[in-house]
């Protein structure tokens, strides 16, 4: 992973631009590498979904609870340099190499999850996990910048958005049954075996359509350092971060104050310049990534806990509560990827951070007892249609401001936002959380575990909060550094 191999002479030039005869994802041209890539979020997708369901109950068996945010968050921090150095290694070489070996990464520290023994192996494992994620899904981005032109993106997204409908659905039930019968370990050991099938059909059409650095008749940029350092830079400084707000001492001052300190310089120098304080154009959709991201994943990571812990449910219902959510989220990516939408792209953002805005205010309302538990289920249904057209559309107007050589650079930016915004604040919501006896919860049968619904509610809220300043960042989304419609 610490170097690029040389690319071989057989490899197709990686100009990767379609000819104008292709009109669709699925025609001749892109039908091989559409249902190859597509596949691979399908793989992602299922992941995401089962694994959340089965958290509970491996976090309590490994006397985690307390440590539960951090199995979140883990993967998130190692991403963080995993983007970066993506980014670099397909804008030098191509996005296969790091697909390969993002895919295998993924694969491997889910097995390590699997067959761990205590919560910090298992923590490692997520991390191994999130390497191979990082990697993942900047290579795809340059792919999608490469291999398809630009009317066609927006329905990729949404083809990308719809792989989630059948994981949303299948995982938790898949999940939670095999949990409740033959244990959560075979939740993480299985999935790698989904691997072979996206290797097998994506690697094959990349190498023929976008391999290769973007322009084959120019010599090979060298790798940025100063980025990678950055990178590794967030990646310690995400994870001290994490680590102190997780033990709650006054000792974690010095861990907290050691995460500030590498975090701010690497943050102003991997993103945009002024996306700190919403500047219009790029700025502004690398900063809504991050905050639509972060406020929904680390809402959504505490649903399922609090539904087996607070009212009782079995794990594989508390997933399933979750799972129309992935019908929902594919309907607000295919709204924004018809061409009708085009001229209202940046109200569609806005309406869909509200929509993220009051589910995430509305779950924790099933903390009251005579609320029914459906509530969830309506509730995160509408949070993913807003996340859909928020998600979708925040990555169609990337591309569209990023140059072909800048593809890999600036959806590394793009996807750095979106993983640090998920450690941070899964690493406030995760304190608030411990800091209001959300330790406790687990002790004992699942289910009869005690009530700490301010534990609960300390996530929820402020996430709310979070949600509805993204709302504003919506409508900066266009101006000056922007392409118009």
């Amino acid at each position: 992973m610490s170097a690029l191999e040389p690319r071989d002479a057989d490899v197709a030039p990686a100009t990767a631009v379609p000819s104008p005869g292709g009109g669709s994802v699925l025609d001749r041209e892109h039908r091989a590498l559409s249902v190859g890539i597509v596949s691979v979020v399908l793989l992602i997708a299922f992941e995401a979904t089962a694994v959340g369901t089965a958290m509970p109950v491996a976090a309590r068996e490994l006397n985690g609870i307390p440590l539960y945010a951090f199995a979140f968050s883990a993967y998130f921090t190692t991403s963080l340099f995993a983007m970066v150095l993506s980014g670099q290694w397909s804008d030098r070489g191509g996005p296969l190499a790091p697909l390969t070996v993002g895919i295998s990464s993924f694969a491997a520290g889910l097995v390590l999850s699997g067959t761990a023994g205590t919560m910090w192996l298992f923590i490692l494992g997520r991390a191994v996990q999130g390497l191979g994620g990082g990697l993942v899904i900047v290579a795809l981005y340059v792919v999608v910048s490469r291999a398809y032109r630009e009317e066609l993106r927006p329905a990729i997204m949404a083809a990308f958005a719809a792989s989630w409908v059948v994981p949303s659905v299948v995982g938790p039930l898949a999940s939670g049954t095999i949990t409740e019968h033959l244990g959560w370990r075979w939740v993480f050991v299985g999935i790698p075996v989904l691997v072979v099938f996206p290797l097998a059909l994506a690697l094959p059409a990349i190498r023929r359509t976008a391999s290769g650095p973007a322009d084959p008749a120019a010599p090979l940029p060298p790798y940025d350092r100063r980025r990678i350092r950055l990178a590794l830079g967030i990646s310690a400084g995400a994870g001290l971060l994490q680590f102190a707000g997780q033990e709650l001492r006054w000792l974690s001052l010095l861990p907290a104050a050691a995460g500030a300190a590498l975090l701010v310089p690497a943050v102003l120098g991997l993103l945009p310049r002024g996306t700190y304080r919403a500047a219009r154009g790029l700025p502004s959709v690398v900063l809504l990534r991050g905050i639509a991201a972060g406020s929904f994943i680390a809402a959504e990571s505490f649903v399922p806990l609090m539904l087996v812990t607070q009212r009782g449910l079995s794990p594989t219902l508390a997933g399933l509560s979750l799972a129309v959510g992935g019908g929902t989220w594919a309907l607000g990516s295919w709204v924004q990827s018809r061409p009708w939408t085009e001229p209202y792209r940046e109200r569609l953002v806005v309406i869909g951070m509200l929509l993220v805005a009051a589910a995430i205010a509305a779950a924790p309302t099933v903390l009251v007892p005579w609320v029914p538990a459906w509530i969830v289920a309506l509730a995160w249904a509408w949070g993913c249609l807003g996340m859909g057209l928020v998600i979708s559309s925040t990555s169609v107007l990337l591309l569209k401001l990023s140059a072909p050589e800048e593809a890999g650079a600036n959806s590394a930016a793009l996807q750095i936002s979106d993983g640090l915004s998920n450690v941070l604040l899964l690493a406030v919501g995760g304190a608030a959380f411990a800091a209001l006896g959300g330790g406790a919860v687990g002790h004992g049968a699942l289910g009869d575990a005690g009530a700490h619904p301010a534990a609960f509610a300390a996530v929820f809220l402020p996430m709310a909060g979070v949600a509805l300043v993204g709302a504003w960042v919506a409508t900066r989304l266009t101006g000056a550094r922007s392409v118009s419609p």
